[in-house]
């Protein structure tokens, strides 16, 4: 491995007061040499990265090292990209480097891809900086800060109508998100269940979920990292949630829980937890069983309390055991936090509590990881009496109202068919009314030259022909951006209108063995066919830094 050196001094002159020299008025000459920056030229590094690396990839194919123009007042030489560098640099240089290749990155408010909170109050963000380097385990330190935490708890709790009596606390902790939250339940659950198959001496090796296909990516993370079978309810078309009749008939002695889902992430609809808990009543009755129900309130725990608070999803019915819910969703929290809450003491196993002495005090923690910082429970808190029941019923009214804002005006075009409901999260979910041109990923794809971050994802089984563009309405995004969003969909329309569809034209008029392919067959080739290509331009994409 050869390395080029380059060692380079700057010369600053001052006065020294302390200076030895046998004139008064000359001023010393001080030399400052910045540490050797050091250019990695390996063998061959590209490709064996490329090798080795398993959750990574590169992005640039022809260079391992980093080049910045504006550093360069800095520096004169290239930083190894993906080796630490042998010596320090000036940290204005550090800053610039890092500064540049960021700006790169999508501009965070016009991701409309993202349930997460992109915006808060200059009053928060001043919170959370202040207490950024807080480890949020150090209970015993922080005792403060697991208070707020205790706070947030409780307030959620009853704001889910937990069957708490006056004094009582809530049962529930403080997560990275909903995914670690989901983890933490869905554990509990399977220790409940264990524990009462070996007390009755039956077998307690196959456990099982019963949730719909439009699960979040993280219950399939629990089923396959907890050893616990996935039993999915396949979609339809237009019924995109999981229907509670076919859930219940998959229910068995083994099922641990059945999952509902508040706010589907492909569409925002609401599933109809209420009639999934009737009919499991029923069907514990007939069996013996006590199969118990969690939400999955990710997305819309912190918007049924303030837009339908007549509707019957949480702890008023018996079924619902533990809730978890995004406070970086429509918690209105940046990245980084989730909660879960159990309905009562006794669905949460005490095996699965730890104990800790170490850092002062004998402390309880049930979570998956263990530090953590805790800016975001102390932004949570903020949130909460900041706003209270009636700011967070404003925000999430004029999101309701946004949503609306963005829906009208994309069906006025009269080239979209809207999929998504008006009831349930803010969010718009469409497809084309006719893609035998151009198909929404094409859409998609031409929209991200106007700044806009707009995904584009087929349903899942069985309604896989079915493709979809989604717009997430956050707090952040007002009635003027859904109106130039709805002028730049146009703008996009027309263009790709434009264009030739020779692939589409060829794939459309294709046959399968003589055959004529149907509307749906035609969809899924075409669907991949684009995936496929916005994929390969993504890797073959060489940035320059």
């Amino acid at each position: 491995m050869k390395r080029h050196i380059l060692s380079t001094i700057y010369t600053i002159c001052s006065s020294s007061s302390n200076s030895t020299h046998s004139s008064s008025t000359t001023k010393q000459k001080h030399y400052y040499t910045f540490f050797p920056l050091v250019h990695f030229k390996p063998k061959n590094q590209s490709s064996k990265l490329k090798e080795n690396m398993v959750l990574s990839k590169t992005v640039s194919e022809s260079d391992v090292s980093i080049h910045s123009t504006f550093a360069s007042r800095y520096v004169r030489n290239s930083l190894p990209r993906f080796e630490m560098p042998e010596n320090s640099i000036p940290k204005e240089a550090a800053y610039q480097i890092i500064n540049d290749e960021l700006m790169l990155d999508g501009n965070p408010r016009l991701n409309l891809a993202s349930f997460v909170t992109t915006w808060m109050e200059p009053e928060c963000d001043k919170l959370m900086m202040e207490s950024i380097n807080k480890n949020y385990v150090d209970m015993d330190e922080y005792p403060v800060t697991t208070e707020l935490q205790n706070r947030c708890v409780n307030m959620i709790a009853r704001l889910f109508n937990a069957p708490l009596g006056d004094g009582e606390a809530a049962v529930g902790v403080g997560t990275v998100g909903s995914s670690e939250a989901i983890m933490l339940a869905g554990l509990a659950f399977k220790r409940q269940w264990q524990n009462k198959r070996k007390a009755q001496g039956l077998p307690y090796d196959k456990p099982n979920i019963v949730t719909g296909a439009n699960v979040q990516v993280c219950w399939e993370k629990f089923a396959r990292y907890f050893e616990v079978e996935l039993k999915e309810v396949n979609l339809r078309e237009d019924y995109y949630v999981m229907d509670p009749v076919k859930a219940v008939e998959m229910v068995d002695e083994n099922t641990i829980c059945v999952a509902a889902i508040l706010g589907s992430t492909l569409t925002g609809e609401f599933e109809d937890v209420k009639l999934l808990n009737d009919l499991l009543v029923e069907k514990n009755k007939q069996t013996g069983w006590d199969t118990p129900i969690h939400v999955d309130a990710a997305s819309g725990g912190f918007i049924a309390p303030f837009l339908y608070p007549d509707l019957e999803w949480d702890f008023r019915l018996p079924l619902v055991k533990s809730i978890n819910v995004s406070g970086h969703k429509y918690g209105l929290v940046y990245a980084g936090i989730g909660w879960v809450v159990w309905r009562t003491k006794t669905d949460l196993p005490d095996e699965l509590i730890f104990h800790i002495n170490y850092l002062g005090a004998d402390q309880p923690t049930f979570t998956l990881n263990f530090s953590k910082g805790s800016s975001q429970v102390i932004a949570q808190y903020y949130q909460l009496i900041r706003l209270g029941f009636e700011g967070y019923r404003n925000v999430m009214d004029n999101c309701r109202e946004n949503m609306m804002v963005l829906r009208q005006g994309l069906e006025k075009t009269g080239r979209f068919k809207i999929v998504s409901k008006e009831n349930g999260v803010p969010l718009v979910a469409f497809s084309l009314k006719d893609s035998s041109r151009h198909n929404e990923f094409e859409v998609a794809h031409t929209l991200r030259r106007f700044g806009w971050i707009v995904p584009a994802y087929t349903m899942p089984a069985d309604a896989q022909h079915v493709t979809v563009l989604r717009v997430v309405i956050r707090e952040d995004f007002s009635r003027t951006l859904a109106e130039r969003l709805v002028a730049d969909f146009e703008k996009v329309l027309h263009e790709l209108d434009t264009l030739p569809a020779r692939v589409h034209a060829k794939m459309a008029n294709g046959k399968v063995n003589g055959v004529k392919k149907t509307p749906e067959e035609t969809q899924r080739e075409v669907t991949a066919y684009w995936k496929k290509l916005l994929e390969t331009k993504k890797t073959n994409k060489n940035t320059i830094c």
